[in-house]
């Protein structure tokens, strides 16, 4: 055997071993190599997408900074965006297929109902797709193609080296922390969005890879574009304890605001719904221009404003900030509402922080009142918006932590997103906005915990693999032979393919019995528990076995690929009902 073929049989042995392992729902060193891998694949691919976009916005904008369309003219403010949106339609008129929601909401429903599988095509049309709608200025952010695209590239790396599922979905969460750690340069608040609101699930052996994942995607970040966080943010603290009344009014106030924007985006989707996906982009386009010629700021992800309201908030006027928040929730809703391909949460913050700093103009009267007051305000009215619009109450406040490091934010932070989570949710009836998109694409999501704890196990963690294979007629003396071995199962084959599965101790049982002169035994005769084989793969988790199950299936045999079942494949081992329902009850 040569050096290659003995190196070859060593890295797929190797890598069988690790299958294995990670289909158990505890593997902590190996889960912490996945999070090691994924945050560098979904780190570096975020890194390009930022390049790419920021390197032809520098050459495309005038001025310094890769967000200044304040700068362009009049025209400009239109052009830019109605071009984006021909692009964006010859992209998906040509390419997109089926793709017709992507983001975040998209990696929610991969995660959910898709065992986290995702597509090369889908990865290339939020790349491009995305890289387009923000260098024509659309009203969109870049943290939603940032969690897709981290997802993405690292559920395609595991689908290329067919890892098993439940180690799948732990990747993509990876990856989606990836994405928002390297959007902020935040990464506990990667860790808690990865959580909270993909996965919607704390568990521990979750957090050691997506902690893992989301400090390397954090320093290969700061290690292209700096270490400084995306806003930079002066000392903030409460003052006083009067200044609480205004904070829950603030509270309030976004509350609402969150539960219209909600609704608008929802209105748009429903509305547009009939209409062919690039004719809807070319109309996102155009409605964006529209609002851009009125009120050139809603351009573009618009981290340039947030600085200004957090820095320098005595610039804006209560009018203009209004203006602000009524242009930026019109031209964001029919962004996202007809299918650009581009994130929300960046809006959010926009729009939460206008709110607060316009509460904070508004109160300038007050004694003891501060300029820096505005921007307290204005950072406590961005994570409000983002917790109220993603029903995301701890991601929300660990952002504002993160980009403030300031302990004093923490108090007011908690009651002001708390009250606006409470007015959205509560008084207005509004869930997340991603929850909102899939819905309003027929793809609803419900939350079961059996299938979250099913979908943390593979099968290959839990199979029977003290199985013999038989023909359906054997001698007695072969039959005696099988009852003395360590042997629990007897697999039969019909028509090329395994087909049922007894019990050995039936065997030995019948045998037991007067069979005296009996010289063939027929296995499908006997009298025994025989139930009727399924293929599954080995990569599967039990909440897939659980479904063939519930579809009829008695017991299934565990192959390497399910559509290449045969007789010829090899069988890992054997899954039955009991099994899954004992996995669930640990």
């Amino acid at each position: 055997m040569g050096i290659g073929k003995k190196i070859r049989k060593a890295w797929l042995t190797w890598l069988q071993n690790e299958r294995i392992q990670l289909s158990r729902p505890d593997a902590p060193m190996h889960l912490a190599l996945v999070g090691l891998i994924t945050g560098f694949l979904a780190g570096g691919v975020i890194i390009l997408f930022r390049l790419i976009v920021e390197t032809t916005q520098e050459m495309l904008l005038p001025g310094t900074g890769a967000d200044n369309y304040e700068a362009l003219s009049t025209a400009e403010h239109f052009l830019y965006p109605a071009i984006g949106g021909v692009l964006l339609a010859l992209l998906f008129f040509h390419y997109s297929k089926n793709q017709r929601v992507l983001g975040i909401a998209k990696v929610i429903d991969r995660l959910t109902y898709h065992q986290g599988y995702f597509t090369v095509r889908g990865f290339f049309i939020q790349f491009f797709g995305a890289a387009i709608a923000i260098i024509c200025g659309h009203s969109v952010g870049r943290e939603g193609p940032n969690v897709y695209l981290g997802a993405s590239i690292s559920s395609l790396f595991a689908q290329s080296i067919s890892l098993p599922n439940n180690s799948i979905r732990t990747m993509v969460a990876c990856g989606s922390a990836a994405g928002v750690s390297a959007s902020f340069n935040t990464p506990l608040a990667g860790v808690i969005f990865a959580l909270e609101v993909v996965m919607m699930e704390f568990t521990l052996s979750s957090f050691i890879p997506i902690m893992l994942a989301s400090v390397v995607a954090t320093s290969l970040s700061s290690l292209v574009f700096g270490i400084q966080p995306a806003f930079l943010v002066p000392d903030m603290n409460l003052h006083s304890l009067m200044q609480l009344p205004i904070v829950l009014v603030l509270g309030i106030t976004v509350g609402t605001v969150a539960a219209l924007f909600n609704h608008m985006l929802e209105t748009v989707a429903k509305r547009s719904s009939h209409i062919d996906i690039w004719w809807k982009l070319c109309m996102a386009g155009v409605i964006t221009g529209i609002c851009g010629m009125m009120q050139p700021e809603i351009l573009g992800i618009g981290y340039d404003s947030i600085t200004q309201l957090l820095r320098e908030p005595l610039s804006f006027t209560i009018a203009s900030l209004t203006s602000l928040i009524i242009f930026k929730l019109v031209a964001t809703s029919f962004c996202v509402g007809l299918g650009v391909p581009a994130g929300m949460i960046g809006p959010a913050f926009i729009l939460g922080g206008a709110i607060g700093a316009a509460v904070g103009l508004s109160v300038s009267f007050t004694e003891g009142w501060s300029i820096a007051d505005v921007g307290f305000y204005a950072l406590l009215g961005m994570g409000a918006m983002v917790g109220a619009c993603l029903q995301a109450p701890l991601a929300a406040l660990t952002a504002i932590i993160e980009l403030t490091y300031n302990p004093g934010i923490v108090m007011p932070g908690m009651l002001t997103i708390v009250v606006a989570q409470l007015t959205s949710r509560v008084i207005f009836n509004k869930q997340s906005l991603f929850l909102t998109m899939l819905k309003t694409n027929d793809q609803d999501y419900k939350i079961n915990p059996i299938s979250q704890t099913l979908q943390r196990i593979g099968v290959a963690s839990l199979l029977e693999n003290n199985f013999v294979r038989s023909t359906r007629v054997i001698s007695r003396e072969r039959a005696e032979e099988i009852v003395k071995r360590d042997i629990k199962w007897i697999i039969l084959s019909q028509e090329d393919k395994p087909s049922r599965v007894i019990p050995m101790l039936d065997l030995a049982r019948y045998l037991s019995l007067s069979t005296e002169g009996l010289e063939e035994l027929d296995l499908i005769e006997i009298p025994a528990n025989r139930m009727q084989l399924d293929a599954i793969s080995l990569q599967s988790n039990l909440q897939q076995a659980h479904i063939k199950f519930k579809n009829g299936a008695e017991a299934l045999y565990v192959v390497f690929k399910e559509d290449k079942a045969s007789n010829k494949a090899r069988i890992y081992g054997i899954l039955t009902p009991d099994m899954v329902t004992e996995a669930y009850r640990i």
